[in-house]
């Protein structure tokens, strides 16, 4: 066992600090009112999210990206970079676009963003020399969005799942169906609602959606390449992830 370079130290403690004040009063008010949503209405979100994403997800075109090898780790952070830096404009423009159309074009950002999103986390895995068309890449994919769009004790839980990855093949599912998509879909949609809103409203909308595109793609990214530098290293193998408090 070995223990993690200071940033991925660094970086993993800052994926499962608690939440502030504000943010524990914020998460507070979004159990609340997820209490007071009907069952048949969160079941019916999850199933139009898990068929959404597994779409996206076992589309022939996120897995063309051919495993690269013998990179160093400069050349995969200069690589990754660069795909987030044309994901991150490319969901600014289309966020600006369906921010300025009202609210059936924002309604149509959705899809649209996790799309981008799917097909920047298929990159970054190629440039990490991995094959995306492997369903327990697809699942460590998986993962991966769940850390960088959700609360710090579901990170935690998602971050103690992630290491030793490779090792621990056998312990996971052969399909997808075995995922937690009620967790996947309510973390995400708690983690960017507040965000997303403003992009409805009638002026404000196009720059909000611009920047607010921009900031989750790059949050997604940066996510990303540390994960993958995590499992390539070995890092958190011997550093206990610390379960922030429900």
């Amino acid at each position: 066992m070995q223990h993690p370079p200071p940033d991925l130290a660094a970086w993993r403690a800052a994926m499962t600090k608690p939440a502030g004040p504000l943010g524990g009063l914020a998460r507070k008010a979004q159990v609340k009112i997820n209490q007071i949503i009907p069952e048949k209405v969160h079941a019916a979100i999850t199933t139009a999210m898990e068929g959404l994403t597994r779409g996206i997800l076992t589309g022939a075109d996120f897995a063309t990206g051919s495993p690269q090898h013998g990179l160093t780790l400069d050349e995969k952070r200069a690589k990754a970079a660069a795909a987030i830096d044309g994901w991150k404009k490319t969901a600014s423009v289309e966020g600006g676009i369906t921010g300025a159309g009202g609210f059936l074009a924002a309604a149509a950002d959705f899809p649209l963003l996790m799309s981008f999103k799917i097909k920047l986390l298929f990159e970054i895995a190629a440039i990490f020399g991995h094959d995306g068309t492997d369903l327990d890449e697809r699942l460590y994919i998986l993962h991966i969005f769940e850390l960088a769009f959700s609360d710090a004790t579901h990170r935690a839980r998602v971050l103690a799942a992630m290491d030793d990855w490779d090792a621990r093949r056998a312990e996971r599912p052969d399909t997808l169906e075995a995922f937690d998509w009620r967790a996947f879909q309510q973390q995400y949609r708690d983690h960017i609602d507040l965000a997303k809103m403003a992009q409805l409203l009638p002026v404000v909308g196009a720059p909000v959606g611009a920047i607010v595109n921009w900031r989750l793609v790059e949050s997604l990214g940066r996510t990303a390449v540390m994960a993958y530098r995590m499992r390539e290293e070995g890092a958190g193998v011997s550093l206990p992830t610390p379960l922030a408090p429900s």
